[in-house]
């Protein structure tokens, strides 16, 4: 029997109740939007995807001092708005400060401190997760978040995307596959939770490179995984690309369970899994259009596993 481990299971089981993810918006942006390595993003990138209706920064154009103070309050405010959204359902519920869009590492050391402090003093808000890319997370920052995981609970979450330097390119992502690697590695080696993140589908990764690389993942000092299928969405590079939307994969739920359970069944048995799935919002989703949401499919491959 093919068998994996839950998030959500070992949270609870961590915490001794269900904590929610809260998701932020810092403000930051990403190096290969501004120009620092290149011009863009990611071609299959738009935040909006992802973002719920409360998590919006409102920082704007000022100051130094006064964009660090604007955005740890619109922090905080941020985090109110998610826990008044989900206490109605589940009044005892804690929660994790999740910084998601774009590189949340990507400013100054200070700022960035200020800015995950801020999280952790809104009540009721017991760690932080940070999504970030392989590239943008000096030793010194690894030192602070090296003491700052004595104090709270932290997940560091790596943008890893594909571990093909050939994908990497063709996606616009900005690093390769060993800057990847040397990072979970690093992050590992300061006692920090590791979460990588892979997108399958991508051009060019057949079901045989997407296996292929699941070998690396194996042998990585990785927590906890998180998976999700390509998507095409309104507002990308990708989706004004049909020759790169031909290299993709867009599979169907039937493809992907497929695929997803023959990954579970060769991944290390100690990996936490996130999540298997991505959902779109209905108007910015061009393709593939499943009609089913994140627990919809996870229950679909639960029965499937069941029945192995």
């Amino acid at each position: 029997m093919i068998c994996y481990k839950s998030y959500g299971a070992w949270m609870k089981n961590r915490f001794g109740c269900k904590v929610q993810k809260i998701s932020i918006d810092a403000g930051f942006s990403c190096p290969n939007r501004d120009g620092k390595i290149g011009r863009g993003g990611c071609i299959y990138c738009n935040n909006a995807t992802f973002n719920p209706d409360y998590c919006t920064n409102t920082a704007g154009r000022v100051s130094q001092e006064e964009r660090i103070l604007l955005t740890t309050e619109n922090i905080k405010s941020q985090l109110e708005k998610g826990k008044e959204f989900f206490s109605r359902k589940y009044p005892e519920m804690k929660y994790i400060a999740y910084f998601q869009s774009y590189t949340n590492t990507y400013d100054d050391i200070e700022a960035l401190k200020q800015m995950y402090e801020a999280a952790l003093s809104v009540p009721d808000v017991v760690g932080i997760s940070i999504a970030t890319r392989p590239d943008c997370v000096s030793d010194e920052l690894l030192d602070y978040l090296e003491e700052l995981s004595h104090r709270t609970f932290l997940t560091m979450e790596y943008g890893v995307e594909s571990l093909n330097d050939k994908t990497l390119k063709i996606i616009n992502r900005g690093h390769t596959s060993e800057c990847s690697i040397n990072i979970i590695r690093n992050t590992h080696a300061r006692g920090i939770i590791v979460c990588a993140h892979l997108i399958l589908g991508l051009p060019g990764e057949s079901r045989e490179e997407i296996l292929r690389q699941e070998e690396i993942i194996n042998s990585l000092p990785i927590d906890f995984l998180k998976l999700h299928q390509l998507q095409i969405t309104k507002g990308t590079i990708l989706e004004h690309r049909p020759d790169l939307i031909e290299q993709c994969t867009l599979y169907t739920p039937e493809e992907y369970i497929d695929l997803v359970v023959e990954y579970l069944s060769r991944l290390r048995s100690d990996i936490i899994i996130e999540r298997f799935t991505s959902q779109s919002p209905a108007e910015l989703l061009v393709a593939p259009r499943w009609g089913l949401k994140n627990y919809e499919f996870t229950n679909l491959l639960n029965k499937r596993l069941a029945e192995l």
